[in-house]
């Protein structure tokens, strides 16, 4: 758990890689998250995923580069889920402390993300839930669409609320707070994750926010000034999902997330930038 003052940093080369369209190998997969790993700024890695290898087929090798993985530092690994077949592939892996699935409330971006209703993916984490009950890995259950939704599908703060609760009493107590598309301000994160906060005190809550550069640093400020303290980013604020829209904005820049907190060995950063920029290149 995160303490009051203590800033816990996620890092996600899962979402920043899942939608390039070359394949990269499982090789250099294995040496930058290793690399990641080495670097010890991070508390958790999301590094790969159990889904379907024909929606994401750049994942399909996560089970092989988790058996690459060096873990160490005390460093984290989540992978994302998005079904019960998923979680029963993950279970047995020893090396894997936390399960992600993503939940939006947004009923338009679950069947894109997922394929299945909200009501669907409740009873999914209830199974899956089953399923990780006699294992060590914890489940975190993302909040998509927490900020509103392009769709034009029905958001509101007490629908949030709803559904944070509706989960809680499944025995969910960690979740990530998800804005995919950008929908958030500085105003509406303040004023949403005051209200979680506040009507779930004994939860734990990251932030998982999409935005364009220039407007990241305002954002993780309103956040931390509301009480967040887990931030989850990529280097060089690279990525987006693949069944969000067109033209998406990326990540939260990892390195404004080091600068803003003073993360120690933060400048290590640039090592970093040098071996993400070798995993996306094109071999071909």
């Amino acid at each position: 758990m995160s303490n009051k003052e203590t800033i816990q940093l996620i890092e996600c080369p899962r979402d920043a890689i899942q939608g390039i369209k070359h394949f990269i190998s499982t090789e250099k997969k294995i040496n930058y998250i290793n690399q990641l790993i080495d670097s010890n700024l991070f508390y958790c890695i999301d590094f790969g995923s159990f889904v379907s290898p024909k929606t994401v087929p750049q994942l399909q090798d996560t089970v092989q580069v988790l058996e690459g993985l060096e873990k160490k530092n005390d460093t984290k690994l989540l992978a994302i889920i998005a079904n019960e077949k998923g979680a029963e592939i993950a279970k047995p892996l020893p090396n894997i402390d936390f399960l992600g699935y993503p939940f939006s409330i947004s009923e338009t971006f679950q069947q894109r993300n997922v394929n299945s209703t909200v009501a669907q993916s409740y009873q999914r984490i209830e199974h899956i839930r089953n399923i990780m009950a006699s294992g060590k890995q914890e489940l975190i259950v993302y909040i998509s669409m927490a900020f509103g939704n392009p769709y034009s599908d029905l958001w509101n703060t007490d629908l949030v609320l709803e559904w944070i609760e509706k989960l809680s009493v499944l025995g969910i107590s960690r979740f990530s707070i998800a804005d995919t598309t950008s929908e958030a301000s500085p105003e509406s994160i303040k004023m949403l994750f005051t209200l979680i906060k506040q009507t779930f005190p004994e939860s734990e809550f990251s932030i998982h926010l999409h935005s364009r550069a220039e407007k990241a640093l305002l954002k993780i400020e309103a956040a931390h000034e509301v009480g967040c303290r887990i931030f989850e980013g990529t280097i060089m604020g690279y990525g987006g999902c693949p069944f969000a829209q067109d033209n998406l904005v990326g990540n939260i820049p990892m390195e404004i997330l080091l600068h803003r907190f003073k993360i120690p060995n933060g400048d290590k950063i640039q090592g970093l930038f040098s071996g993400f920029q070798e995993l996306i290149s094109d071999e071909k």
